[in-house]
């Protein structure tokens, strides 16, 4: 738990941002008048909770209301691509107040990337004006497999130099609160389940980049895994096919629907460019973009019949290119997967787009911090 301490009982109470009198505290809590007085005062020295007014008087003087501060302290957000860092400053209900992103390889490496990332911090604190004393934490997301409890990469396949870097610990020396690493998928799908679909128990979000992959939500949880590789659908083989990957292996779905593998098809030298095609309208491209998707059903059939989500949501560059990759994926879904399972399965675009990942990797820190 955070600095919070014993505080954490009356703040959940006033997270919803509806102002709350003494009594209403202390009859939703439970809790003695003598605890709620002693922690709304903690929570004021604190600035995490600020006086809203006054509520209507029954005789006597109007009890005062409280309310939740978002933004007594920030979260520091980090997404980590292959080919770019995206960082951000958010108030404690997540919702972003400033960003940056620049052009950067993950394959530079951990001190390369994590240096500018503690750079990118430090000016965006001195562009909204705070100290890097008003940070209560770091998200980061990583592309590529990770210790959840450590932060330690897994065995990256895409991240030379990386495996079982203490992420956490390099970043804890210039920035305060608790650094919390996780997969960039997962904390996708944690953003945009946050976001957009909180009451959904069954979720997968598939991110179709430069790698696949897919962060897991079930039973309105994130799924993991025992390794932390829970959704790497991106390694699993497709029939017939015998392309080398970069993990090692043959014929791995990233080898013939990623980004990547497209890009060179078509060749082009990114996704942005493989985007830009379809929308101008390019054949080739467009064809490329629908059987990717086919490719990418034909996994997810398998994951639909194992899991049965509720909502497939599809992030990740390419998605950026229309309905082309969708129409492929729901395509072999829905023909491969038993009707029982399909009967009220979405399959839809990602409604937080770029900023997904920011978003998930804010609320890792934000339910850790403030419940």
């Amino acid at each position: 738990m955070s600095d919070l301490g014993t505080a954490d009982v009356v703040l959940r109470l006033l997270l919803d941002g509806q102002p709350q009198t003494r009594a209403e505290l202390i009859d939703r809590s439970g809790l003695a008048r003598s605890t709620v007085n002693g922690r709304i005062e903690a929570l004021l020295a604190s600035g995490l909770v600020v006086p809203s007014g006054e509520a209507a008087s029954t005789g006597g003087r109007p009890p005062a209301r409280f309310r939740f501060n978002p933004t007594a302290r920030l979260v520091l957000a980090a997404d980590v691509g292959a080919t770019h860092l995206s960082v951000a400053l958010t108030d404690l209900t997540g919702e972003i107040l400033h960003r940056s992103t620049t052009q950067l390889r993950i394959d530079e490496g951990p001190g390369v990337v994590l240096d500018a990332l503690v750079r990118a911090a430090h000016e965006l604190l001195r562009e909204a004006g705070r100290s890097p004393a008003d940070l209560a934490g770091t998200g980061v997301g990583l592309p590529g497999p990770v210790e959840h409890s450590t932060g330690r990469p897994n065995h990256p396949p895409i991240m030379p130099g990386w495996d079982s870097y203490d992420v956490a610990g390099r970043l804890s020396r210039d920035l305060p609160g608790p650094v919390l690493v996780d997969n960039d998928v997962n904390i996708m799908a944690l953003g945009e389940h946050a976001t957009a679909y909180p009451e959904v128990e069954h979720l997968l979000f598939v991110k179709v980049a430069t790698g696949i992959g897919a962060g897991v939500i079930s039973g309105g949880r994130l799924h993991r895994g025992a390794q932390g590789a829970a959704g790497d659908i991106g390694h699993i083989q497709v029939l017939g096919r015998t392309e080398l990957c970069r993990c090692g292996n043959r014929g791995c779905l990233e080898t013939i629907a990623s980004a990547a593998a497209l890009a060179a098809r078509l060749n082009v030298g990114t996704s942005q460019d493989i985007v830009e095609l379809v929308r101008a309208g390019n054949t080739d491209a467009t064809t490329a973009i629908r059987q990717a998707g086919r490719e990418i059903g034909t996994v997810l059939a398998a994951a639909v019949s194992l899991l049965n989500p509720s909502v497939i949501v599809v992030g990740g560059s390419l998605a950026q290119a229309g309905d082309s990759l969708l129409a492929g994926l729901r395509e072999t879904v829905y023909a491969r997967s038993l009707p029982l399972a399909t009967t009220h399965l979405h399959v839809v675009p990602s409604r937080t787009g770029r900023d997904a990942a920011l978003l998930g990797a804010a609320k890792l820190v934000c339910s850790q911090v403030v419940g």
